[in-house]
């Protein structure tokens, strides 16, 4: 592959529960692999997900946008947590038997970002990134997932000002005392989309988002 060409790979991964979609892309010599995981209700290829991809591959970080077993085969209700792991430990082993021993940063958007966090420890990961951490959810404030957070390395957050799941200074302060980043965005929701109304645009939380992962990452290594 000739330097600074990157290769594109659509793969089907075995896992105990069914095969994943892995949407594969790295440019020669890669300085770390990302492995990114959806919402519950979405797939690899939200906004937000594409927008980090491809930042991270104009720096040369391989990028893996992951599809779970359940919405392959047409579900939209989340499997049970252990399944979801387990589905995402399949595929970073075969990932890593694929690109060699580069650091590895795990995470996703909302649901991904919490399989990320529970299976680094795991996975050897080097750092965790969680778009839009769903902390509490909606309607059930005695439901903090805030020791997910505890995934024993670094994790980035970014949190939407409008995030529904729980604001930033509510994710900082779940977080107190473990080595968690927490970024702002402002005017963004959930999947850092803006209102109408706003000064700020979704393009504009997008980019943030996108600039802030890449900046990270490339400090991990």
């Amino acid at each position: 592959m000739p330097p600074g060409e990157v290769s594109r790979h659509d793969l089907r991964v075995a896992t105990p529960f069914g095969p994943a979609q892995v949407d594969l892309a790295y440019a020669d010599r890669p300085g770390a692999l990302v492995v990114l995981g959806h919402g519950a209700g979405g797939d690899a290829h939200a906004p937000v997900l594409i927008a980090v991809r491809d930042a991270l591959l104009a720096a040369s970080i391989a990028t893996a946008l992951v599809d779970q077993p359940y919405r392959l085969a047409g579900r939209r209700v989340p499997d049970r947590a252990d399944r979801l792991d387990a589905a995402m430990l399949a595929v970073v082993s075969k990932l890593r038997s694929r690109l060699g021993d580069v650091p590895l940063v795990l995470g996703g958007k909302s649901s991904g970002a919490r399989v990320g966090a529970r299976i680094a420890r795991a996975a050897g990961a080097a750092g965790v990134v969680a778009l839009g951490f769903p902390l509490i959810p909606p309607g059930h404030p005695d439901r903090s997932r805030g020791f997910e957070l505890d995934a024993g390395c670094p994790v980035l957050v970014l949190q939407g000002s409008r995030d529904s799941f729980g604001s930033p200074a509510a994710v900082l302060a779940a977080a107190a005392g473990l080595p968690v980043d927490v970024h702002e965005v402002a005017s963004g929701n959930h999947s850092f989309v803006a209102r109408r109304a706003d000064a700020r645009t979704t393009a504009d939380c997008m980019a943030q988002v996108a600039a802030t992962v890449t900046t990270w990452v490339r400090a991990l290594g």
